[in-house]
């Protein structure tokens, strides 16, 4: 049987598969004090505490494979763990040797445990066999003599040894061997022990495990690991799942027992039982998929594994929805998407709230977003313009680049002035704003949401229904528009032509005060500035009115959202200026594009992670944003065009 690797086997401490060199784990480890202990607690230490631990060696915490277990009687520690404490060990369940300086322990299960060079004080627990692992206890290793430098409730270090043992021990001399008699007292003998029973032959299977491949990818925090188990013919396999790993029983398997520590930091061990081989890998909080191949027969176990528990998965380019494509140039992330497929929409949160980029895509059905405008922290309100589904819920600055789509699907650029305006018979009024809070000397425009209040004494609201020509409702004081309704609010006495009845003729439409298609637009946000436009950079600041001197020009992480090669398409650009973003937009073949809300706020989710992960700052900010850019499947896709 052997193992083999994408990159080359590094010497490591611990038993290992037959012929084969283990690699080194490299998953991340953190540095930590050594405590400084009186020296009645270093005399006291590995006498054991309840529950499991982690374990640092000289200062530095291993992974959690390494920690202990609290197992039938008492903690333990994996047996192949003890190379790396300087221990030299045999890793065999009917013949168990730790060797440290001149003393030894041996353990069988018919004698239990046995000292050389030293007398036992005490009766030693037995080792334990679990998830594929043999553990031994900790007062086993207090009574070899094993240095500690901390023993406390939530860390167990021990010191770092000279050196570190790179061979197995062999089997022990004296197994299954009858001793000499024993010394006498008086005349009388004592009489010599019986003879440990050899472990009985296990059965002689006709499929072999013969070969185990093992391969380990990293993609930023992410690790994925496959190993593969090739067998000589088929074979049954049923799975385990333990809280620290799983095993795989092979029924009818023969293997050649052994324990590697893989390249991961996982611990991979093959034991031969009378049912057949059964391979045990702990996997260190990753999660395990199990699946089987034939010709050959082979048994692949997938670990995924997040490294940094605080961060989101980043994007995978190998797992992307059909009709998505990921692209990376240096520090810029693209991700377009088919648009006989997906449409981009505006999705806000509701009113005076803020949601997850990730939340506002999943609401929707969406597969991937980013988020949107600029807002005030404080009340998650836009101070630009919002545009969903043909009605604005925030007014323009009438002065930014603005994104807007059309029901088709179509992205549009520019800087529309949108406003409401109110026609009925013999009269046409522009309404001044967008807001709930009324003011007596405006003709102010709110959407209802259900819970907000708009009106105030002696002024008017109508409620009208979208697409409606007339009014729904006309009431005075305040008032709590239904969800979806627009309400009007105005003084009668400034606005003498505005009808005051129910039923009066009245239509209400969205005068976009643009040309090059805006008339047909349905959803919009501005945002800006206008970064690419034809594919040539097209930064004005004084034309939108920015303050480059200001924290919002500031290099930082930075989102847009533009057109590549006819695709919709999110940008991000883990660092840098407005001008570094549209440089490099420019320079990856981006047709047109518009900054979105950059810094803390900027986020590119596509289903299953996020692109603004890494480089800068290596982290994901999950700060809420109150609306967002997300791409959802068209309702007229073909059936075989979506998952």
């Amino acid at each position: 049987m052997k193992l083999t690797g994408r990159s080359p086997a590094r010497a490591q401490a611990g038993a290992t598969l037959p012929g084969v060199t283990a690699p080194r784990p490299v998953r991340s480890r953190r540095p930590v004090s050594i405590l400084t202990l009186s020296a009645a607690l270093l005399g006291s230490s590995l006498l054991g505490l309840a529950g499991a631990r982690p374990v640092a060696i000289g200062g530095v915490v291993q992974s959690a494979a390494v920690g202990t277990q609290a197992l039938p009687g008492g903690e333990m520690l994996p047996l192949w763990t003890l190379p790396r404490l300087g221990v030299t060990v045999r890793n065999d369940p009917v013949d168990v040797r730790l060797l440290l300086g001149t003393r030894e322990l041996r353990y069988a299960p018919a004698t239990g445990w046995r000292a050389v060079g030293f007398t036992l004080s005490a009766k030693l627990p037995a080792p334990q066999l679990t998830g594929g692992s043999l553990f031994v206890p900790l007062t086993a290793l207090n009574a070899l003599g094993l240095q500690v430098l901390a023993d406390t409730p939530a860390l167990l270090d021990f010191a770092a040894p000279a050196s570190v043992p790179a061979a197995t021990l062999p089997p022990s001399p004296d197994l299954g061997q009858t001793p000499a008699p024993g010394p006498t007292t008086g005349t009388a003998p004592v009489p010599a022990p019986t003879p440990s029973p050899l472990p009985q032959p296990l059965p002689t299977f006709t499929v072999n495990l013969d070969t185990v491949r093992v391969s380990r990818t990293l993609h930023r925090t992410v690790e994925v690991q496959r190993v593969v188990l090739e067998l000589s013919g088929a074979a049954a396999a049923s799975v385990a799942r333990l809280q620290n790993g799983l095993t795989v029983t092979l029924s009818g398997v023969s293997v050649t027992p052994g324990t590697q520590t893989l390249e991961s930091g996982d611990t991979l061990s093959l034991t031969q039982s009378p049912q057949g081989a059964v391979v045990g890998l702990t996997t260190g909080g990753g999660r395990s998929e199990i699946f089987t191949l034939n010709n050959p027969e082979r048994v692949v176990i997938d670990t995924t594994t997040y490294l940094d528990g605080a961060v989101p998965p980043p994007v995978d380019p190998d797992a992307l929805p059909d009709g998505v494509a990921y692209r990376q140039l240096g520090g810029l992330h693209l991700l377009s998407f088919d648009p006989a497929r997906y449409q981009p929409r505006v999705v806000s949160a509701p009113t005076g709230q803020a949601s997850g980029v990730a939340d506002l895509v999943k609401r929707v059905g969406g597969v991937a977003g980013v988020n949107g405008g600029y807002f005030d922290p404080g009340t998650h309100l836009p101070v630009d313009l919002v545009a969903t589904g043909g009605l604005m819920t925030a007014p323009s600055l009438e002065k930014r680049a603005t994104l807007g789509f059309t029901a088709q699907g179509d992205t549009l650029f520019g800087y529309p002035r949108p406003r409401y305006v109110l026609s009925g018979a013999g009269f046409s009024v522009t309404v001044n704003s967008v807001r709930a809070k009324a003011d007596p000397s405006l003709l102010t425009a709110f959407v209802g949401d259900g819970r907000t209040r708009v009106g105030a004494d002696r002024l008017t609201t109508l409620l009208v229904a979208p697409g409606a020509a007339a009014v729904g409702s006309a009431l005075s004081g305040v008032v709590t528009p239904p969800a979806g309704t627009l309400a009007f609010t105005f003084d009668p006495a400034r606005f003498p032509q505005l009808p005051r009845a129910a039923g009066a003729p009245l239509t209400a439409t969205l005068n976009w005060r643009a040309d090059g298609g805006w008339d047909a637009a349905t959803d919009a946000l501005s945002a800006g500035p206008l970064l690419v436009q034809g594919g040539r950079v097209a930064l004005d600041p004084a034309r939108e009115g920015f303050n480059t001197a200001a924290s919002i020009w500031r290099p930082t992480r930075q989102v847009a959202f533009g057109t590549l090669a006819g695709q919709p398409t999110i940008a991000f650009l883990e660092h840098g200026s407005p001008e570094a973003f549209a440089a490099a937009l420019a320079k990856a073949g981006v047709r047109d594009a518009v900054r979105l809300d950059s810094g803390s706020s900027a986020t590119a989710f596509v289903t299953g992670g996020y692109a603004n992960l890494g480089g800068y700052l290596n982290t994901v900010w999950s700060r809420p944003v109150p609306n967002a850019i997300v791409l959802v499947p068209r309702a007229d896709a073909a059936p075989a065009a979506r998952r």
